[in-house]
């Protein structure tokens, strides 16, 4: 290469699924049928009328031009007509909603309008991988906090606070939680909330699962003086299956969202027109679409559930969300070699729980992103691999 990339690079290696899929992609060539429980890349459809929609906005001459970094004003209303309905949590349409080009995006977004060269910033282990190469690209100094099953995911207080907790800028949370499926508690973000106040840092909530598999829904804004300290992250990827329409949004205090607009008014140029139309429709899914698209979801987890049961990884059935997140076999070396013996002997692809830090080591986690008869395919692959065995 005769032009040195940035030194930022060096920081950050190629995502794990970028190079896993390359590699499935080749299988596939070579002939081979792999079924891939990996990714929790919907593959449901968004409901008619946002689809609808779409196309009505799409078939407008007067609708293809910039849009607003803000979105439009009825998105936004919208927006803050779901948390009403779904949380309780009011937000003002007019400075505490921020609509995004994906919720991911916003992690970079928020990292850009917070920190500086050498802050630190408190991410989850296990937890999703974004929150730390984000902070390593914007030169920002990671702190691990620990997550273990015996505390139910659930922060280690004692833990945290023998960290440097003075230097800490930014607090990355995310329940529902991913991978574990540990569920949010209102006693929990009550101690979060609490926990940023004291020590001075923007606590962020990620939150995308909230709707998939769970009957009681929570965001941290429903903690009295939350937007104090509280940034919420919230996506249509995953609850209302639009993860490549790429719609997702920041809410907090309107200072919070007027720092991160500056750095999102310098990196993008709004959301297309129909794309926020047809959210306005999507937020307006009526209950029994969301009771229909979970029952698709128990029905899929219940085949995971005996795939799970067929490798001898055990798991709590209490999770919630889009994934089942399961403990290898003692008998099994490490997450890694499994999830690759699986693929090796059965053409199944399972997630090992080492990509989201050193408390995943010694787990898996599968999707619930794959048709029920390619789920029962999978069970009885794995069946027979261990019936040779």
């Amino acid at each position: 290469m005769i032009i040195e990339t940035a030194n930022r690079l060096k920081s950050v290696k190629e995502y794990y699924f970028s190079r896993k899929l390359k590699a499935i992609r080749k299988f596939v060539e070579e002939g081979r049928d792999i079924i891939n429980l990996g990714i929790g890349n919907p593959d449901l459809m968004p409901s008619q009328e946002s689809i609808d929609q779409l196309i009505e906005t799409a078939s407008q001459n007067n609708t293809h031009g910039y849009q607003s970094y803000v979105g439009i004003p009825k998105f936004r209303q919208a927006i803050s007509e779901w948390y009403q309905r779904t949380y309780a949590v009011e937000l003002s349409a007019d400075n505490e909603i921020l609509p995004l080009i994906g919720s991911k995006e916003g992690i970079m977004h928020i990292s850009m309008a917070f920190l500086n060269k050498g802050d630190k910033v408190l991410v989850p282990n296990p937890g999703y991988l974004t929150y730390s190469s984000v902070s390593n690209l914007v030169e920002a100094e990671t702190l691990v906090y620990e997550l273990d099953a015996q505390n139910n995911w659930q922060p280690n207080w004692a833990q945290l606070e023998t960290l440097p907790l003075d230097e800490v800028k930014i607090m990355w949370v995310n329940y529902p939680n991913m991978p574990t499926g540990a569920n949010a508690s209102f006693a929990v973000f009550e101690k979060l909330v609490a926990f940023a106040k004291k020590h001075k840092i923007l606590l962020v909530n990620d939150n995308p699962y909230s709707l998939i598999l769970n009957e009681h829904p929570m965001s941290i804004h429903q903690v009295e003086g939350s937007k104090e300290v509280a940034l919420e992250l919230n996506s249509l990827s995953k609850s209302h299956n639009m993860a490549g329409w790429r719609i997702g949004m920041l809410s907090g205090a309107a200072d919070h969202i007027q720092a991160v607009l500056k750095v999102k008014s310098n990196m993008d140029s709004g959301m297309f027109r129909g794309l926020q139309e047809a959210a306005i429709k999507a937020l307006g899914n009526t209950k029994e679409w969301h009771q229909t698209q979970n029952a698709i979801y128990q029905k899929r987890r219940k085949i995971c559930e005996r795939i799970l049961e067929e490798l001898q990884c055990p798991f709590d059935v209490q999770q919630t969300g889009l994934f089942l997140w399961a403990k290898i076999p003692d008998w099994a070396e490490n997450g890694e070699k499994f999830s690759d013996y699986i693929l090796d002997n059965t053409d199944v692809f399972i997630t090992p729980g080492f990509i989201f830090g050193s408390a995943g080591e010694r787990y898996l986690r599968i999707s619930l992103c794959a048709k029920e008869e390619r789920l029962e395919e999978a069970l009885q692959r794995v069946r027979l691999l261990f019936a040779i065995a």
